[in-house]
């Protein structure tokens, strides 16, 4: 009787596949999964822009109403921060921190694992608001009183806490994994000092996670407790001290904007170097100017509070750390700059969008320092000059940091490449729609208009300018589908990458696009920084 021999298939079904990937603890999925759901709430989020900008096109709109409208900005400045520029680094540093030091995983897989997981039910709660119309609506910042239970008894800002604990304890146990991971999974011969300058921006970052997080941690505690367990640290009415509530939430979230700028601050670095066929130039400077910003981040939190009533010397020393932050800052783009002069330039995406950075950047670090001055800030604390501040820095810095890691390593996490026609696309409209959506608004906000109303009345002159805004946000919205169209198209063509298709220096190029489970079949031996460049000599000139 004859035998039936049947083929062997490795092909998975699809419930299989879908089972793997929610339980997998590998470092390269984990951050893929991180990246989808970032981007997913960085298009909510961008939604509701698009709403706060209609309803702000022109004088007198009544489109929305004020309670939807202090959702929307709440919801939205709390999830582009907390659910999108924050996290979104943990996905790309989860995909390429080992892959750039040489090792195999994460020093501490199942916990990788949890932090996504917690992050994913973080974001969850807070939208689950709307389901039961309980939207957080005290501002991203959540001043009490005003987010007290006697000015919003409802669950609303209950949501907020509750998310906020979950995405603390998530971006908590991702920096203790990045940190213990750049310190002992290392390869062989590879000093901390000469790590890729993206891996050491996380490990910085991660460190001003340690110290930073557990102040919001407490603030937000003691805000609940105020809501619900009848204790009145923040009602000055029952001797509590609102202002403490400020000195513990931006000694947080000030320097939660070096942990959101460092790490595009070391993309882009990894992206300037490999497009100018250059080395770093000033590497140490680069690196230590990094340690300076983390350490100096921790001593300019009251410039938010100069109008509370502090002391001429309280003032003045906050005042003084604003200006001096700016230099370890001004190190880098001169640094960066000098990488650039004289190199074999490449414009393509990621370098555009890395270039772009560097020139936002420099917009929103000067009108920064121009905040540091204490009577400037009294003149302008509450108007759109502050809006626009912060977008060139968190939005011109960090999210033209991430598209600029997009560009640069999706090739790596995908095996093909992106449409470069498409990116440059992507890239000029991003940059013309943020610079027409925003610089209008350091105008208006010397004009006087305030910050966080749902409307103004008309004959004050800032029609034009808001119009003007309005229309750049429909840019930038047009210039993110033209992103997501260049990624499925991409993805159909599936152009081959190729290991190393930027002739890049770091060991994450040494491998296979996309790389195998294991990484590296053996884990190699590094003497130098840029191991790449050092074996092709001519590569890197």
């Amino acid at each position: 009787m004859a035998t039936v021999t049947r083929p062997i298939t490795t092909e998975k079904s699809t419930l299989a596949v879908i089972v793997d990937w929610l339980t997998t603890v590998d470092h390269k999925k984990i951050g893929q999964m991180y990246l989808v759901l970032n981007m997913l709430f960085f298009v909510l989020a961008g939604v509701m822009a698009l709403l706060i900008r209609t309803q702000l096109a022109w004088s007198n709109l009544k489109l929305i109403d004020p309670n939807r409208y202090n959702e929307l900005f709440t919801m939205h400045g709390t999830s582009m921060i907390f659910l999108v520029i924050v996290p979104i680094w943990a996905g790309f540093a989860n995909y390429i921190l080992p892959l750039q030091i040489g090792a195999r995983d994460m020093a501490f897989p199942r916990l990788n694992a949890f932090s996504f997981w917690l992050l994913l039910f973080s974001g969850l709660t807070m939208f689950t608001s709307y389901l039961f119309g309980a939207v957080p609506n005290g501002g991203w910042t959540a001043y009490p009183p005003l987010t007290g239970p006697q000015y919003t008894p409802g669950p609303n800002i209950d949501f907020w806490i509750l998310g906020l604990h979950l995405g603390g304890l998530s971006s908590l146990f991702g920096a203790i994994n990045f940190i213990v991971t750049t310190l002992n999974l290392r390869a062989p011969g590879l000093k901390l000092l000469d790590v890729p300058m993206f891996t050491w921006s996380m490990f910085i970052t991660s460190t001003m996670v340690l110290f930073s997080t557990p102040m919001l941690t407490v603030a937000i505690t003691l805000l609940l407790a105020d809501r619900h367990f009848g204790t009145h640290f923040f009602q000055a009415s029952q001797g509590g001290d609102p202002l403490l509530w400020q000195n513990l939430f931006w000694f947080y979230s000030h320097p939660a904007v070096y942990i959101m700028i460092l790490p595009a601050m070391g993309a882009i670095s990894e992206v300037l170097q490999t497009f100018s066929r250059k080395p770093l130039f000033g590497f140490r400077f680069i690196a230590f100017s990094s340690v300076f910003i983390a350490v100096l981040g921790f001593l300019v939190w009251a410039h938010h509070m100069f109008q509370v009533g502090s002391s001429l010397a309280v003032n003045a020393f906050f005042s003084g750390m604003t200006m001096i932050i700016a230099v370890p800052t001004g190190v880098k783009i001169f640094n960066w700059i000098a990488t650039m002069y004289g190199g074999a330039l490449r414009l393509t995406s990621a370098m555009l969008f890395a270039i772009g950075f560097v020139t936002m950047f420099i917009i929103g670090g000067l009108s920064g320092v121009m905040l540091g001055s204490v009577p400037v800030n009294w003149q302008v604390h509450q108007t759109y000059f502050v809006v626009a501040h912060i977008h060139y820095v968190l939005y011109g810095g960090s999210v033209f940091g991430i598209f600029s890691a997009f560009y640069y390593w999706i090739p790596k996490m995908t095996g093909w490449m992106m449409d470069e026609r498409l990116g440059k696309l992507h890239f000029w409209l991003m940059l013309f729609g943020f610079n027409l959506t925003f610089f209008p608004q350091h105008i208006v906000g010397l004009l006087g208009m305030p910050r966080r109303y749902y409307t103004y009345a008309a004959g004050q002159g800032w029609e034009i300018y808001n119009l003007m805004s309005t229309i750049g946000a429909f840019l930038i919205a047009l210039s993110v589908l033209v992103f997501i169209i260049n990624f499925f198209v991409s993805a159909r063509a599936a152009k081959k990458a190729g290991p190393n298709p930027w002739e890049a220096p770091t060991l994450e190029w040494a491998t296979s696009s996309p790389p195998p489970d294991y990484n590296f079949a053996k884990i190699p031996t590094l003497t130098r920084m840029n191991p790449l460049w050092e074996e092709h000599p001519d590569a890197g000139h």
